[in-house]
Parts: C-alpha cells; structure tokens; sequence
C-alpha cells in the first residue's frame, strides 16, 4: 500500500514515556500517531525521575553557566553545540510544561512562579521540580493529553521485536526503515506496523545491571533494534550508577534524589556521628555536590575499604517539616518501610541508573537509517558525554522531542510499501521458560560483578567472553522457539552488554564514568567511543 492525504500511514513512537509522548503531541497536529508501551502506560522510566528538569530561567544564571556545568560534568566529551542548542531553548521547554498544566512547586518570586532547586554539578539554582516526583506530574500531564487527542492511538502491553528494514523487503531498495515488526502480548501474535517513520523513545538499559534504580522496562529494547537494523551507537560505556539509592531488602530500585544532598543532606560511615563520619571532602572538595560519577566512585571506595554494603544519607538535621514538604514521597516511602528519615540516616549505595550513550542522532533525532529516530535515554546526541548532568535528562527529552517531531512532519511521507507478514511456521512453543530467566540472572550478575563502577581489562575481558556464550544460545533459542516478552527483553540485554563491554575495552584511560584500574590516568585528547555494525546487504 501507498501512503494517501486521506488515509495517512501513521508514525509509531515506539516508548511511552516522556520522550515518546513528547514527539506525539508534537506530531499529532497534523498527522496520526500509534504510541506503544511494552507494559502498562505509566511503566516506564519518566514517573520514576524525582529530581527535576533544567530551566535556565533565573537572573542569577546563564546559558553559559549551564554549558559550563554540562561540561565540567561530561568530562571532556561533552559536544558544545549540542549542549547550547538544548539549553538554550531550555525556558521555552518548562514553559510549554507549565502550559500542558504540569503542577511544579512554586515559588512567587521565582522566575515563571516556580521553586527552583539546586543538584550536583550546577552553579546555581536551576531545577524546576514537583516537590520530589517530577517525573509523575510530567508524565501523568503529558499522558492526559494524548489519551484526549484524536490523532494519538496509545497501545499498551505491545513490544516492538525488530525495525522492518529494506532487507525484509527482499527488494534492491534503499536502506530504510519502513515499519515496526510488534508483540501484541494479549494475543501473543507478532504484528505488522507499517509506518511513515519509526521514533525509538524505548529509555535505558539500567535491567542489564543487578542492582539499578531502573524499572523493569529498561532493558535497552531501542539501541538493540537500531544496532541490528545497521545504526551506529556510541558511548555505551558511560553507565551512571546514581549514588544514593535505598538500600533495604524489601525495595531495590528506589532512588534517593539528589536534590536532597542539594538542601544540605551528608553522606557519612555507619557507626559514626557528626562530621567524623564524613567522608566526601576527601574525594572531591564539592563534597556531596560533586558530579554522581565521582561521588559514586568514592562511595564505592568508602565501602571497599572499610567491608560496607551501604553507607548513609543523613538529612536529620534538615527538620521533618522541610522533609514532608520538599521531599514527601522519598519521606513516605521510607516511613512505609520503618526509616524515619527525620530522625534517622538513609542507608545507600549505588545503582546503575542512566546512560549516556546510545544510538548516534543529529540534534532532530535522525538516526543513519532513513525513517528511523531515537529520542531521550535511547539516543547519543553528545549532551551527556562521559557523565550525564542532574536533570539534563528530562530536559533533553522535552527539547529533542519537539525538533524530530518537526523533522518528521517537514519531511515528505515516503511510499508505505507492502511489508512481509512475521514468520513463525518453523518455530514452536518454548520447552522451558527457565533457561531464559536463567539466563538472564547470569548476565545481570556478571555485568554487575565485571562491568561495574571499577573496571579492569581482565574482568572485561571475562564478561565478554561469557556474553558471548549466552547470546549463541539466547539466538539459538530466538531462533526456534515462539518470542515473548521475557526472550525478547533478554535478546535486547544481551546485544546491549555486548556493546557496552566492547565499548569499555576500546578505551585506555579512565574518564567520567568509565574507571579502568589498569588505566588510571585521563588522557589529554579524547574521543567518543563510536560503533559500527557492518551493514548486511540490503
């Protein structure tokens, strides 16, 4: 079938997150929208962001300040162009959240009437925050929008499997992305989605680590599809691990916010009170507002050294009432698991939290295949460099979302073409089930056990080996057996921790996030670490 004025073919924003609904609001405008979420609608990663979002918005800061802090963060390899061209329209994208009627805390005398808050690694206050669960009031705002927008189909409990390209064509065509190959997992059929072009908006990889601050769905499902499809991706190496996550064994993915070390929250030994406890100055003379790489680093080191699994967070002296009204929902969450954050320290420890790199993109979300995007945590832009910036994620979202949203609507409709139907007349039912959630500990545990916050090549060099053996079978049972969502997830992980091993073995120095102790030292000149998959024949 053609594309037809009348009867458009839709976009598929593959992710139903900020970045995802982001581009379809955008789009809806002028043209249909199908957006799919993998679990339920309010799953993803953006309900779970507490922090904030950048607005450069106060008399006391600058679009150079914040490109200043980008890149004291990013380490060296952050891309200044990129950096400016979002901050600069940083205002204009809290302001069109303000006017979707997302509720941020004000302040009267604050610049739009908001309460600006200050994170690690900025000069200033800059942070436009919903007390502490931003991320929920944008996405229950954004989600509102486009459940009541006639040109927005939402989807949930569907998962993208493979980005239809011009070899499932079997034609002499022109590499390009021509539709989405889909799980709907209420029938367990595997769909047909023709499509004008596909948005990756699908978040992180967080999943492939044993502990994250991630939920579920962050198992990299967007940069395995655009690697298979021949996309390059970059930077797979930087994995933030956020420094201060709860540590308790009813809840292992509960982030404690850095806006709370922002408002003067410390970070000490257990056993110890008051300052002698205090161990952050001897890292880094920001203390606890150093960039999350390194006051990860020296949580890690504190624990090392003295046989810890935790440290604490201690923000007793900040008064209950502060707490309940700055950070009511960190409060009731630990109250609900017996911590009084009011009268006790937080106990914490690092958890593998965002990724700075991805699928490369220009500043509009084109990836290098024709009709293919990615938006938000599935992307590398340059932005983020060897080290994300507090609340620079959110802000990227916004801002991007809008330009590959207009990329996409100033482009011509390319000619829908009649696509293959998924084939599954060679394959059956799956024996045991238990071979993949089997698989699926083993790989978390080693990525967690060899790929972590300290590296070494002989570790590396052990992770890639053993990646290599379990994807020959995750491929070998992909190949026979009927997919579902746990295969499909495990697929994605496993192609992602490849990337992010061979991506760690390819750099000999440490820089940001990467800390390799066979090679301690920063080099003077740096790169982005770029990968190419050698493109099979279209």
């Amino acid at each position: 079938m053609t594309d037809h004025p009348s009867n458009p073919a839709p976009v598929v924003v593959i992710g139903a997150g900020l970045a995802g609904l982001a581009v379809a609001l955008h789009l809806a405008q002028t043209r249909p929208v199908v957006v799919l979420a993998k679990r339920e609608l309010g799953e993803g990663a953006t309900p779970w962001a507490q922090g904030g979002i950048v607005g450069v918005l106060g008399d006391d800061d600058s679009i150079d300040s914040h490109v200043r802090d980008t890149q004291d963060a990013g380490a060296g390899l952050v891309d200044e162009h990129a950096a400016r061209f979002i901050a600069e329209r940083s205002a204009q994208a809290v302001a069109w959240l303000v006017e979707l009627g997302v509720p941020f805390s004000p302040d009267p005398a604050g610049p739009l009437g908001l309460h600006l808050a200050r994170e690690g690694g900025h000069a200033v206050r800059r942070i436009a925050h919903a007390a502490d669960a931003t991320g929920k009031a944008i996405h229950d705002a954004l989600l509102a929008r486009a459940q009541a927008h006639p040109n927005i189909t939402l989807r949930q409990r569907w998962m993208a499997v493979d980005v239809i390209t011009s070899r499932h064509l079997q034609r002499d065509e022109a590499p390009r992305c021509y539709g989405v190959y889909a799980l709907d997992m209420d029938s367990q059929r595997v769909e047909t989605l023709p499509a004008v072009a596909v948005v990756l908006a699908t978040g992180g990889v967080g999943k492939v680590y044993r502990y994250t601050s991630n939920p579920d769905t962050a198992t990299g499902d967007g940069m395995a599809m655009a690697w298979r499809a021949g996309c390059r991706v970059a930077n797979m190496e930087f994995i933030q691990f956020h420094p201060t996550c709860l540590y308790h064994p009813q809840e292992r993915t509960l982030l404690i916010t850095e806006a709370l070390r922002g408002e003067g929250a410390v970070l000490r030994l257990p056993g110890m009170s008051g300052d002698d406890g205090r161990f952050m100055a001897a890292h880094d003379p920001r203390g606890e507002l150093a960039p999350r790489d390194i006051v990860a680093r020296a949580i890690d080191f504190e624990m090392k050294k003295h046989g810890l699994d935790h440290v604490w967070l201690d923000a007793t002296h900040l008064g209950e009432n502060f707490l309940k009204s700055h950070f009511p929902t960190i409060h009731a969450r630990c109250a609900a698991l017996g911590i009084d954050i009011a009268s006790q320290p937080i106990p914490v420890v690092p958890a593998a939290h965002y990724a700075c790199g991805g699928v490369v993109t220009d500043l509009d979300g084109r990836t290098d295949l024709p009709g293919l995007y990615a938006v938000g945590e599935t992307s590398y832009t340059g932005l983020h460099g060897a080290n994300r910036l507090a609340s620079n994620s959110l802000l990227e979202c916004v801002v991007l979302g809008r330009t590959c949203a207009d990329h996409i609507l100033g482009s011509a409709p390319a000619a829908v073409q009649a696509l293959p139907h998924w084939d599954e007349s060679q394959v059956e039912d799956a024996d045991e089930q238990v071979v993949i959630s089997h698989n699926w500990d083993e790989l978390r545990l080693l990525m967690w056990n060899y790929v972590g916050i300290v590296r070494t090549t002989k570790r590396l060099q052990r992770a890639r080996h053993r990646i290599k053996l379990l994807q020959s079978e995750i491929d070998d049972y992909y190949a026979n057996f009927r997919v579902n969502r746990d295969l499909l997830e495990l697929r994605n992980l496993v192609d992602c921790a490849k990337l992010i091993v061979r991506s760690a073995l390819m750099r000999t120095e440490s820089r940001g996030l990467h800390y390799s102790r066979d090679y301690p030292d920063t080099l003077p000149v740096s790169f982005p670490t770029v990968l190419l998959r050698r493109r099979r024949r279209t």
